[in-house]
């Protein structure tokens, strides 16, 4: 191998170095644009947002010790001021319950899989048909991953990449068309 002029080490690394550099500042500026900002708020029965002082729950006694140089007595209770209760927000459910179907396909063939939801759980995951190149008991064991997940995030199976990927997008799928829209 021939000596490589020293012009060139140079001018490469300057090239290596202002790339990083490039990228350093880039990946740091997204960085902080895109952390959240740490919010919370504490709502009290007086009706200001944000303040600690107000979180005494509702109908609850507050005593006050106040020392006066008049002869009355030292302690005194005052009643907080009752807040109507407000109705609990409705939670709307992420996932419809019921089975849900996906499919999910690629160069090396396709997976069809069955996605039962109750409660916004995965109760369920069916393979209901594979037409892969390898035997689908590469991948038998990720419907039980996808119920401990509760997502379509599993581990890429080692010897069956296309069919594990195949199976996420199915799995994707399926969750979609579960989405409470």
């Amino acid at each position: 191998m021939a000596k490589m002029n020293s012009k060139w080490v140079i001018l490469c690394s300057a090239a290596i170095g202002a790339i990083y550099t490039a990228g350093y500042f880039t990946t740091d500026t997204l960085a902080a644009i895109q952390q959240p900002v740490p919010y919370s708020q504490v709502s009290g029965s007086s009706g200001n947002q944000g303040s600690k002082l107000d979180s005494q729950p509702a109908g609850s006694q507050v005593s006050v010790n106040v020392s006066q140089p008049t002869s009355k007595p030292a302690s005194t209770k005052v009643k907080p001021k009752t807040a109507t209760p407000t109705p609990a927000p409705t939670v709307k459910s992420k996932y419809i319950n019921g089975t849900f179907y996906g499919a999910g396909n690629n160069r090396r063939g396709s997976v069809q899989v069955a996605v039962s939801i109750k409660n916004d759980k995965i109760t369920g995951v069916e393979i209901s048909d594979y037409r892969m190149r390898y035997s689908q008991d590469y991948i038998a064991g990720l419907p039980q991953e996808i119920i401990q997940n509760q997502s379509a995030k599993v581990h890429n199976v080692s010897g069956a990449t296309y069919s594990t990927r195949a199976f996420r997008d199915a799995i994707q799928n399926a969750l979609d068309q579960a989405l409470n829209a």
